[in-house]
Order: structure tokens, then C-alpha cells, then sequence
């Protein structure tokens, strides 16, 4: 099974609050365009984002604050910092580390149809070769609720945790779905949230990850490994970028069930339920049956 670390003998946070204070952190969830909003936002120049995710208030945090703050040394005269990791959304440990170093942060989190967020995840890994094409291995809510693929829909669950320990006003909650009907609603939601008083850019037309463009077969991608610090520098090269097209080919993702969809959707209903309480309405087309 693919999960996430178990954190829950971590060390106990460090009560360290950073020098100079982040303003937002966008903390998921994964697969949710979450990379898309980060793009659009650093886009004005005015707002600094590090890159790509750190993951130190859930997975870095022994290096310590004085290792995070250093990522913002390149902020320059930028109004507003920012930072994005989507595990700190599902991390046991995060939510109580970023009250300690940034009590007064802006938090951000858009979420996904959990069903489709977790296929998606799937087929994220499946590309990498993580996972095998038995997906109901990874996917049965009977036999893997409590692994990454479907734990980490479970939104609400999640959310409690930062809605312990930080104000409801300081949490916007915003939709995947939401973005493809009006993504410049979605970027001034942000700016306001987060209190930039410029003008939020358009949105980023094209998707940054594709998981229907083609890529170098899994078992050439195995077999180059050990050449792939002398191939990563030239990767943009024009004559690698020729031979890596000469092979890309697209990937066949093992199709999700209907029987399967049927289940995971019946396991999301409760959390979802109770989602639409904290963010006080009901995403768009969630849990929707596509023969409905």
C-alpha cells in the first residue's frame, strides 16, 4: 500500500514563530490545480512563493526554522510571501507547527470531488511505476481507507485541525471545479483573502501537470537512472527534447470501476456532508454518478 509517514510519535512542536511573517499558506489538497494557483498568484511579481513544495511544517521539520525562513531569501521587494504544501492539509503534525511559527496566517485549501482526487492520485503514481494496475488494491475503501489515496479526500476530517487552533475567517475554502468556470473569480477570492491590493493576473491557461501527455516508457526511464545527473542539465536541450519525443508515448491508466466509484463515493458522503458545513455551501457536481 502507498501511505503517507506515520507522524504520530513525532517530536512535539517546537514553539518557534519566524522572524519575519509568512502571510499565506495555500495547504492543499494534492491534485486539486493547487500548483496552478501558486503560478497564477507569483505571476504579478509582487507575491513570492518558494518552489518547488517544502513540506517542512509536515516532512522538514528537523531542519529548522532558520532552513525555512532561508527559502524566502529570494523574495526581494515582493508585498506578500507565501508558501504551498499540500501535506500539510493531511499531516497529523502541520497544523499545530504553523500555529507555533505563523499564529496570524492566511490558510488556504482547495479541494477536489474526492473521488476524483483520489483516481487522479492514483494515476499520478502509476505513471511513476509507485503503484501497480491492481487498483483495487489501492482504492477499496474496505480494505484502504486508511491509505493515502483515500484518506487524503477525507476534507473535513483534515480541516478540524486547523479549525482548532486557528480562527474560521483566516481558512478559505475553494474548489478545483470552480476553475473552470470562472478562474479569475477564483484568483480575486485569493487576493482578497490573503490581502493584495493588486490586481490578480489571469489564470495560467494550460494544465501544469497533463496526465494524458505522453511520457519515455517506465522501463527506459528505469534503465537511464543512472545517467540521469548528466542527462537532467541538457534535459531542455534541443536534441534530448528531440529523442525524448521520439519515444514518449502516452500511458493507459487502468480504468476506475463503476463499482468502485460507487463505494468510494458512498464512504465520501459523510465528510462531504460535513464540508459543506465549514465551507457553507455544496461543491459543484461532487459524488455525482456520471450514468445520473
Amino acid at each position: 500500500m502507498i501511505a503517507h509517514p506515520d507522524l504520530s510519535n513525532a517530536p512535539a512542536s517546537r514553539a518557534a514563530a519566524m522572524k519575519r511573517p509568512l502571510d499565506f499558506l495555500i495547504v492543499g489538497a494534492a491534485k486539486s490545480a493547487t500548483t496552478w494557483l501558486q503560478n497564477s498568484l507569483v505571476q504579478s511579481g509582487e507575491i513570492f512563493m518558494p518552489g518547488p513544495e517544502l513540506h517542512f511544517f509536515s516532512r522538514a521539520y528537523e531542519r529548522g526554522m532558520e532552513w525555512y525562513e532561508s527559502q524566502f531569501d529570494a523574495a526581494g521587494d515582493a508585498v506578500l510571501r507565501g508558501e504551498k504544501s499540500n501535506s500539510y492539509l493531511t499531516e497529523t503534525a502541520a497544523a499545530q507547527r504553523i500555529r507555533d511559527a505563523a499564529p496570524d496566517v492566511r490558510l488556504i485549501v482547495q479541494l477536489r470531488d474526492p473521488v476524483a482526487r483520489a483516481y487522479s492520485d492514483y494515476c499520478m503514481l502509476y505513471r511513476r511505476g509507485s503503484v501497480t494496475k491492481e487498483i483495487g488494491r489501492y482504492l477499496d475503501p474496505d480494505t484502504a481507507a486508511g491509505e493515502r489515496f483515500i484518506n487524503d479526500g477525507c476534507y473535513a476530517h483534515h480541516l478540524r485541525r486547523f479549525l482548532d487552533l486557528f480562527p474560521r475567517d483566516s481558512l478559505l475554502v475553494l474548489f478545483y471545479e470552480d476553475i473552470h468556470s470562472a478562474p479569475e473569480t477564483q484568483l480575486d477570492l485569493v487576493a482578497r483573502h490573503i490581502g493584495f491590493q493588486g490586481a490578480a493576473d489571469a489564470a495560467l491557461a494550460d494544465r501544469v501537470k497533463d496526465k494524458n501527455a505522453a511520457i519515455v516508457p517506465l522501463p527506459l526511464r528505469r534503465a537511464l537512472r543512472p545517467v540521469r545527473p548528466l542527462l537532467d542539465p541538457v534535459r531542455d536541450s534541443t536534441v534530448v527534447r528531440a529523442l525524448r519525443g521520439a519515444v514518449a508515448r502516452p500511458v493507459r491508466y487502468p480504468p476506475l470501476p463503476g463499482e468502485l466509484a460507487a463505494k468510494l463515493r458512498a464512504y465520501y458522503a459523510p465528510d462531504v456532508a460535513a464540508l459543506e458545513e465549514i465551507a457553507g455551501r455544496r461543491p459543484t457536481g461532487w459524488l455525482r454518478d456520471p450514468a445520473d
